[in-house]
C-alpha cells in the first residue's frame, strides 16, 4: 500500500489518531483528533504530547534506557481509559491504544496513539448512576420528590388509579403539583403511549376556551382562517388534563358533559359528531361542592368528572420532604445554569421547614432559583434567600433529620399565613404584583384573588 492511501485511511479514520516521536514531540495528527479536542494540526505539531494532560501516560521521574515515558518500556497499551485536556478546556474520556513504531533498522522511532472519545457514554454512565442512588433512597416515586407517608399514599393511589380508564378528579392548592400527579397517572397507565394533553381552564375566555377544548372549522367566527382540531380530538388514544376546573362557565360545563356522556365532540361552526376516545384527568384548587351548593357548578358534570378523587397534600403537611425536594431543585438548576453549587447550609434549611409555604412546592422552587442568583459559594445560606422566608423564622430551629418538624408559626391559621406572605410578597416587590405571584409560586389571577378575599390594596 502506497503512502496516499495510508494518509487516505488516516484522515477518514472515525478516532483520533496522535503520532510523536520518542521525546514525546506531537509529529501528526488526523482531523479526527482536530474535531475531538479543538487543536488544530499546527497548533499540535511540534509541541510537547503532555500539552494533553493525558491521564493515562506514566511519565518516569527519571530516564530508564533513555526513555521518559513507560510505554517505550512496555511496547504498546491497549484500551485504557483516560481523560485528555480539550483546547478550551473540557475534559474529554477516552479510550487510548498505543504502540511504539520502529524504523528499518529496528530502533524505537516513536508512538502512534488511537483515541475514542466515549464522553457521551461517560456522561450516561454517570446519569444511571445518579438514577440508581435515587432509587435506592427511595426519594422518587412518578416523578414526586419525598419520602413521607402523605407522598408514599399518594404513590400508591396513583398505581391504583392508573390501571383504570376512570375519571380523576384532583384536589389541592397551587402549587402542590397537581398537573404531575396528572402527568403521572397518564404514564403509569394503558395509555402512556398515547398523547398528554393540558388545557388551562383559567387562563382562556369562555369563546377561546370552547374553540381550544373542541376545535372550529374555517369561518366559524372572525379570525378562523382555517379548520383546527380541538385538545379532545388531540388527546384520542391518551388523556387530557383539565387544569382549574372549576373557573369553567356554565355554558362551557354543558359541553363538556355531552362530551363526557358521548365521548364525542362538536366544533365550533360545525353540528358533526366526531368521536373521541382520550381519558379525563381533570384538577381544581377549589371545592367543587361548594361550587355546587352555590350554583355555580353542575351537580351532574360534579359527579360525572369526581369518580376517583385525588388529593395532593401541601407542602407544610410534609415538612420532611423539604431536604429532597430542595436538594433536587439544586442540581437540576445547577445542571441548566453551570453554577457548581452543591446544597444549603444548616441555617437556611432550618429556616425552610420553618416557612409555612402557601405557595407550596411551585414557591421552594422559585426560592431556590431566587437563592441560585445571590449564591457565590458551594453553599446557599439563610441571606441568599427571599426576605419572606428567613423573616418567617421565629428563633433558631434545631431540628435534623428523623426529629419531629415544628409548625411554620404557632397558632396562626393558614389563611393568615396566607394573608402574611401576600403582604410581604407584594412589600419585596414594591406592588408589582406580576413579580409577587412568581415570588409566592402562583399565578397573578391567584394572587389576585388573595389579595381580593383578604382585602389587600
Amino acid at each position: 500500500m502506497d503512502n496516499s492511501l495510508y494518509r487516505a485511511v488516516v484522515e477518514t479514520m472515525h478516532d483520533g489518531l496522535l503520532v510523536v516521536d520518542t521525546t514525546g514531540r506531537i509529529l501528526a495528527v488526523n482531523p479526527a483528533f482536530e474535531a475531538m479536542t479543538g487543536y488544530s494540526s499546527s497548533e499540535l505539531v511540534g509541541r510537547s504530547c503532555q500539552v494533553l494532560n493525558c491521564t493515562g501516560c506514566e511519565i518516569t521521574a527519571h530516564l530508564e534506557n533513555g526513555h521518559w515515558c513507560t510505554l517505550f518500556r512496555r511496547k504498546s497499551i491497549r484500551r485504557r481509559r483516560c481523560e485528555i485536556k480539550a483546547k478550551d478546556g473540557r475534559t474529554l474520556h477516552v479510550v487510548k491504544d498505543a504502540t511504539v513504531l520502529h524504523d528499518a533498522q529496528g530502533r524505537v522511532a516513536g508512538a502512534v496513539e488511537t483515541l475514542n472519545d466515549i464522553s457521551e457514554v461517560v456522561a450516561k454512565e454517570e446519569e444511571i448512576r445518579g438514577l440508581r442512588v435515587r432509587l435506592a433512597r427511595g426519594g422518587y416515586a412518578h416523578g414526586m420528590v419525598g419520602l413521607s407517608e402523605p407522598i408514599r399514599r399518594l404513590g400508591e393511589l396513583i398505581e391504583q388509579v392508573a390501571s383504570s380508564e376512570a375519571p380523576v378528579l384532583i384536589y389541592g392548592e397551587s402549587g402542590v403539583g397537581k398537573e404531575l400527579v396528572a402527568r403521572a397517572i397518564h404514564e403509569a397507565g394503558l395509555r402512556s403511549k398515547g398523547p398528554f394533553i393540558k388545557v388551562n381552564c383559567a387562563s382562556l375566555n369562555e369563546s377561546l376556551l370552547e374553540s381550544e377544548l373542541f376545535g372550529h372549522v374555517k369561518g366559524a367566527f372572525t379570525g378562523a382562517i382555517q379548520s383546527r382540531i380541538g385538545r379532545f380530538e388531540a388527546a384520542s388514544g391518551g388523556s387530557i388534563f383539565l387544569d382549574e376546573i372549576g373557573d369553567i362557565s356554565p355554558a362551557i360545563q354543558v359541553k363538556l358533559l355531552r362530551v363526557l356522556e358521548a365521548r364525542e365532540v362538536e366544533r365550533v361552526g360545525d353540528h358533526r359528531p366526531i368521536p373521541v376516545d382520550a381519558r379525563i384527568i381533570t384538577a381544581t384548587n377549589k371545592s367543587l361542592e361548594e361550587l355546587v351548593r352555590q350554583g355555580l357548578f353542575r351537580e351532574d358534570l360534579y359527579y360525572r368528572i369526581n369518580v376517583v378523587p385525588i388529593v395532593v397534600p401541601p407542602l407544610r403537611e410534609r415538612l420532611e420532604d423539604i431536604p429532597l425536594l430542595a436538594q433536587a431543585f439544586i442540581e437540576r438548576i445547577s445542571a441548566r445554569s453551570g453554577k457548581r453549587i452543591q446544597g444549603l447550609t444548616r441555617e437556611a434549611l432550618d429556616c425552610l421547614v420553618r416557612y409555612a409555604w402557601p405557595g407550596n412546592v411551585r414557591e421552594l422552587l422559585n426560592a431556590m432559583e431566587y437563592a441560585f442568583v445571590l449564591c457565590r459559594g458551594d453553599l446557599i445560606a439563610p441571606e441568599h434567600l427571599p426576605a419572606r422566608i428567613v423573616g418567617g423564622v421565629a428563633q433558631s430551629c434545631e431540628w435534623s433529620p428523623g426529629q419531629s418538624l415544628p409548625t411554620a408559626v404557632p397558632g396562626a391559621s393558614r389563611e393568615d399565613e396566607q394573608r402574611r406572605a401576600v403582604i410581604r410578597a407584594l412589600k419585596e416587590t414594591r406592588g408589582n404584583r406580576t413579580k409577587a405571584a412568581e415570588l409566592l409560586g402562583i399565578s397573578r389571577v391567584t394572587l389576585w384573588k388573595r389579595m381580593k378575599k383578604y382585602g389587600i390594596s
